[in-house]
């Protein structure tokens, strides 16, 4: 039976995947991870929505830590965080585990006949 101990808090969780809901977050998330660091202004560039709207989907990707923002001379850089993702991904995978068992679990009670009842 998998246990999900050391897992982030319901809180946490619901910060991480609230944000990770949004495509436009999650292509940032894609961008920041796969490269170096990038400012706010140069992701606002490939969006058609507004510089204050990109600053804000990176505040929430911050605040899910999923990114840090720090500042690089005038700019404000944002800087992926491939740890919080690897929390994410291996939550997923120990629930993905859990509904496996309970499927071969299910699929043993189904699998084995009940008794003829006299």
């Amino acid at each position: 039976m998998v246990v999900l101990q050391d897992s982030p808090t319901d809180h946490e969780l619901d910060r991480l995947f609230r944000s990770l809901a949004c495509a436009t977050r999650r292509d940032i998330v894609r961008r920041v991870m796969a490269g170096e660091d990038a400012s706010v202004s140069s992701l606002a560039e490939r969006y058609d929505m507004s510089f204050a709207a990109v600053q804000k989907h990176v505040a929430v990707l911050a605040e899910a830590g999923l990114v840090s923002k720090h500042h690089h001379g005038r700019e404000r850089r944002v800087r992926g965080n491939p740890e919080q993702l690897a929390k994410a991904r291996a939550l997923l995978a120990r629930l993905e585990q859990l509904w496996t068992e309970r499927f071969a679990q299910l699929d043993a009670v189904l699998a084995d006949p009940p008794p003829p009842q006299a």
